[in-house]
């Protein structure tokens, strides 16, 4: 299982919701190609919506994301803008070196995987 990292939180809410499609169309061309992924981001951003939580509360989502991450095979950073600037994925890369799990970043447009971002 893949977990598919990508930046969330803005102040303008049009951005936090392209930066979701592109998760999910990110999240579905590579799962059409054979991937096992999770997505946080398409998981969380409809349940935030539907129940009425605070979409912006990285801290509360992290707790779920980490255990997500602990049980996967590696994690692929989708180097969308701001992906570097992302408080989560910084909080995940962290987490994921700790647990000795293998980080790569894919590329939105190309889905070509690295083992450096850009």
């Amino acid at each position: 299982m893949i977990y598919l990292a990508s930046p969330y939180s803005h102040k303008d809410p049009e951005v936090r919701f392209w930066r979701y499609t592109e998760a999910c169309r990110v999240a579905a061309e590579l799962m059409v190609g054979g991937a096992i992924i999770f997505s946080p981001i398409a998981h969380t951003h409809p349940i935030a919506k539907y129940g009425k939580l605070d979409a912006l509360d990285a801290d509360f989502y992290l707790k779920f994301d980490k255990e997500f991450l602990r049980f996967s095979n590696g994690m692929w950073v989708l180097t969308l803008d701001g992906w570097k600037e992302s408080y989560g994925i910084g909080v995940e890369t962290n987490f994921a070196h700790e647990q000795g799990i293998q980080i790569k970043y894919i590329d939105p447009t190309t889905l070509e995987l690295t083992h450096e971002g850009a």
